[in-house]
């Protein structure tokens, strides 16, 4: 009788725990649905903020354009070409439960109007615009935006230069794009606040909601992932892939950041072989770093930029 009640018990908990990864897996993977209204303050601000970026965005008229993924999905974008017609492109690429002119039109008057630079906002699968039922985490966005690229050497020619721009999963995402052989156009990356690998940020995000490390449960969830979404939690690995780096790296984080924790940028710094640099910004939260220190940010961009694509940036 006895082992008959342990019976149960430990196949009540294997389900439980298999139960608790779908239930993870659908939180962290699944396409986001459509949030409330902000509530508090602190939000609200923040969402007139991007209203108003998002309005000087839309009020240059950007072009709606659309491509393919590998496996069929239909990915959409806004691209605003430059002024004078420049062969200088920046990929902006956004990051998790957000969409490209949400979270880089605040962008728009440094890179577009300032360096007059060709500028294009996609969203990543399973966000904003584009299709998709599961969130790709890096893993899959990256072959994605490589996708992008292929588009804009297509389109405007062989004699492009490009830069990779990704804040938070972006910013993982255009690390690993920077790891999967990029074409020759692709010339720097600048990664904003993006984590050493999936499995890790997922498990950093999951103890700040239990308080406690319970790895076990990421493990299982990153199965389901595999199952379901076609990878797992490990494919995201910005760290371990760095030994395949090919263009020079700027790490921006800011020092009070602790969804993505700024040891994690600290540790891809110290990690990166190529050439590369780092400005860490006092004070700022998760991907506020350019909202907190505009002059600071531009001013290390544009340095990177002439440093390492021998432009001469005014």
């Amino acid at each position: 009788m006895v082992i008959y009640w342990i019976a149960g018990i430990l196949l009540f908990l294997a389900v439980a725990f298999v139960t608790a990864g779908f239930v993870s897996f659908n939180i962290a993977i699944a396409r986001p649905k459509k949030t409330k209204p902000p509530q508090s303050e602190y939000k609200k601000a923040r969402e007139l903020i991007r209203a108003k970026n998002n309005a000087y965005l839309f009020s240059l008229n950007p072009e709606d354009v659309s491509i393919q993924s590998a496996d069929g999905l239909a990915l959409k974008s806004w691209f605003l070409p430059a002024k004078s017609e420049k062969s200088r492109f920046v990929i902006c690429v956004h990051g998790y439960h957000c969409n490209g002119p949400d979270e880089f039109s605040h962008m728009v008057p440094f890179y577009h109007d300032e360096l007059d630079y060709n500028y294009l906002l996609p969203d990543d699968r399973a966000h904003g615009r584009s299709e998709g039922k599961y969130i790709g985490f890096g893993a899959l966005d990256h072959k994605d935006i490589l996708l992008w690229v292929d588009y804009l050497i297509e389109r405007f020619g062989k004699d492009i230069e490009i830069i990779l721009h990704g804040i938070s999963m972006g910013a993982a995402t255009v690390m690993l794009a920077n790891s999967s052989n990029p074409p020759e156009q692709v010339k720097l990356i600048i990664e904003d606040c993006g984590f050493t690998n999936a499995r890790e940020e997922i498990c950093n995000t999951l103890k700040g909601m239990i308080k406690f490390n319970f790895s076990p449960l990421v493990y299982m969830a990153s199965l389901i992932c595999k199952l379901k979404a076609g990878y797992f939690f490990g494919d995201a690995d910005c760290i371990g892939r760095f030994k395949f780096a090919k263009n020079p790296i700027l790490f921006i984080h800011g020092s009070a950041d602790t969804f993505v924790p700024t040891w994690m940028g600290l540790r891809l710094h110290e990690a990166c072989p190529v050439p590369k640099d780092l400005l860490l910004v006092e004070g700022a939260v998760h991907a506020y770093s350019y909202y907190d220190a505009p002059k600071d940010y531009q001013n290390k961009v544009k340095a990177f930029i002439a440093k390492h694509m021998d432009s001469k940036v005014n």
